[in-house]
């Protein structure tokens, strides 16, 4: 480094003597003596020497010498944060610019059956994106209008006033106050498979642009790549040494720079300036990273003809790729799990579910059902016990052989049921099913078996309540009354000491299916735990929607010709229960991103219904606490 320091002070006056020298580099005379005879070793300068002058010449050799060290300089970067990774739980999409030829937002035009907006929504939901905010201008009331982003309270809206006559940079800097950490930057108007994205968020670097090979969209900006990072950014191709890709609009963006990105933004003269570019300075003295992904099928929206080829082309591939991929995903999943080759798995089929992911699969010697966990069940799911129970009830011959299951995974591979006809709300109340029904409930409350777990329904409130509550989730109003009348009611319901027994504790009628025998199965066992068995009971029959006669008809088949006030008492109170309980679970899930319509304020009334009946039909009565 000293001899760099010298160099460059000689290559601007050759004659400085060396007390100069020692002065300006903070050095000893002798230190200055010795480094100028290595240089003269290195043959980097020579020395004339005139009276009591000296008159240092550079080289070739040490001009050579002086252009390495300056480049090397130029391309040192400093060290702004810990690489450490982080997970990314943030994401901004920019949605504020105009589109001339739109009426609305790009980002709304319809493709197919779903929109860019909330197919991107979707995928930043399923890689655990829990904060998206939406930088809003252009016709900014289309996005108040859309019925998709209606009830997400995990999103957040920021307007761009000034949208015709600011940048993407000037947007970005007005979600200054929701960006709390690192995030994923999404500009709205772009078609991407889910995949980059998740590879985005997984690659190792916290700043890191997604970039793919040029596609010849007429509006891209290139980049230019110098030793593994960002090096130029332009949409002049002239500008560059190379082409190494094209921004795809996706970028991974740590907080640090962003607030570095913010300072340099503060100083900026032009109102017009992209993101892009304030990034590429930031790159001077900062490393930013780059995903290469080549075969990216995705697109930019800035016009009808572009819209046009997503409809009518882009998107239809995009949609094949993904599927494709996912089913070569779960056959590689499959395999593995079973111990077989990818080839010996022959056929994947989606058979849909409520919150999992569910499969018929065919191997060469075998036809299977796999589900997948769906995200965030993790939570509020002890997959241990769910196997251990699961294994049971097969034993017990209500629930499919269970070929394989990881308890760390929640990944459950059973034998399919041939011939198979899941139950739905109308074929549940049919006389056949219902007694089928009820006989898998006898079996399973009077097997005498033990399961690992207990399902508390008030444990379960607080746990729902706690975790709706970590999520920004809001409950109904009238929650706090609803709650203050089931915990009257708990203090009562304790006093019975009702038998627990082995439950399944969510009897949906889509959770029984017969096979071609008329053989009928009880499936999923998620929730099981040793319980009330009137709450088995009473599930039912919320979920089916059973008429009073046929509720009459199902209780006098589970309880063998006789029901008792008793009895009806007890199975309004797990009615009760259950709803509430249902309700705080399902405004968790859609905390957590998920859509359930209507769901939960039905139950939420529905319990609060019940409760009327209660206090009208037992309260204050004889048959009250007499059980």
């Amino acid at each position: 480094m000293y001899k760099f320091r010298l160099l460059e002070l000689i290559s601007k006056e050759p004659e400085i003597s060396q007390r100069a020298l020692a002065d300006l580099c903070n050095l000893s005379i002798g230190k200055v003596n010795y480094t100028l005879n290595d240089l003269v070793e290195d043959e980097y300068i020579t020395i004339e020497k005139s009276s009591n002058k000296h008159c240092y010449l550079i080289t070739e050799l040490g001009i050579e010498f002086l252009k390495s060290e300056v480049e090397q300089l130029h391309e040192t970067k400093i060290k702004l944060y810990s690489k450490e990774r982080k997970t990314v739980k943030q994401a901004v999409i920019l949605a504020a610019g105009e589109k001339s030829e739109f009426n609305l937002p790009a980002c709304l035009l319809p493709i197919k059956d779903t929109t860019l907006l909330e197919r991107n929504i979707a995928i930043l939901e399923n890689n655990g994106i829990e904060k998206i905010i939406i930088v809003t201008g252009y016709h900014k009331e289309a996005f108040a209008e859309a019925e998709f982003l209606k009830g997400k309270d995990n999103l957040h809206f920021v307007e761009n006033p000034r949208y015709l006559w600011t940048g993407s940079m000037a947007s970005l800097a007005t979600a200054n106050d929701l960006i709390t950490d690192d995030f994923l930057l999404f500009e709205d108007d772009i078609l991407i498979e889910e995949t980059a994205v998740t590879e985005l968020l997984n690659h190792p670097e916290r700043d890191c642009i997604l970039v793919t090979k040029e596609s010849g969209l007429g509006d891209e900006a290139f980049i230019e790549i110098q030793n593994n990072h960002l090096y130029k950014i332009s949409k002049d191709i002239h500008q560059l040494n190379r082409i190494d890709g094209e921004m795809t609009g996706i970028t991974k963006i740590s907080y640090e720079v962003y607030v570095e990105m913010l300072r340099l933004f503060e100083n900026n003269k032009n109102p017009y300036v992209n993101y892009e570019y304030l990034l590429l300075d930031v790159s001077r003295k900062i490393e930013i990273g780059f995903l290469k992904i080549p075969d990216l099928i995705w697109a930019e929206i800035d016009s009808y003809l572009h819209h046009f080829k997503v409809v009518d082309n882009i998107y239809p591939s995009l949609q094949k790729k993904e599927a494709d991929f996912k089913e070569r995903e779960l056959k590689q999943v499959i395999a593995a799990a079973l111990n077989i080759s990818v080839e010996e798995v022959t056929a994947v089929e989606v058979l849909g579910g409520l919150t999992n992911r569910n499969y018929k699969v065919m191997t060469s010697t075998d036809q299977l059902a796999v589900r997948i966990p769906g995200k965030g069940t993790e939570h509020y799911i002890n997959r241990l016990a769910e196997k251990v129970h699961s294994q049971i009830t097969s034993r017990l011959g209500i629930n499919p052989e269970v070929i394989y299951f990881d308890e760390q995974t929640g990944l459950k591979i059973v034998r399919f049921i041939p011939d198979a006809e899941t139950l739905n709300p109308k074929t549940g109340t049919r006389e056949d099913n219902l007694v089928k029904v009820a006989g898998i409930f006898n079996t399973l409350h009077t097997s005498g078996e033990t399961f690992s777990t207990r399902f508390d329904v008030f444990e379960k409130i607080t746990e729902y309540e706690t975790i709706l509550s970590t999520l920004n989730g809001k409950l109904f109003d009238g929650h706090a009354e609803v709650k203050q009348q089931v915990l009257e009611l708990e203090a009562f319901y304790q006093s019975l000491r009702v038998q627990l027994v082995p439950c399944h504790n969510d009897p949906l009628a889509e959770n029984f299916v017969k096979n071609g025998e008329e053989r009928m199965y009880l499936i999923d066992w998620e929730f099981s735990g040793m319980n009330d068995p009137l709450w088995d009971i009473a599930g039912y029959i919320i979920e089916a929607e059973l008429s009073p006669a046929e509720e009459k008809l199902f209780l006098l088949e589970y309880f063998n010709g006789e029901i008792t006030s008793a009895n009806l008492q007890q199975l309004l109170l797990n009615k009760i229960f259950l709803d509430f309980l249902w309700t705080i679970w399902a405004l968790m899930k859609e905390a957590g991103g998920e859509d359930f319509g209507s769901y939960a304020f039905t139950r939420f009334t529905r319990a609060q219904s019940n409760l009327l009946q209660y206090q009208n039909q037992f309260k204050g009565t004889e048959e009250f606490g007499k059980i």
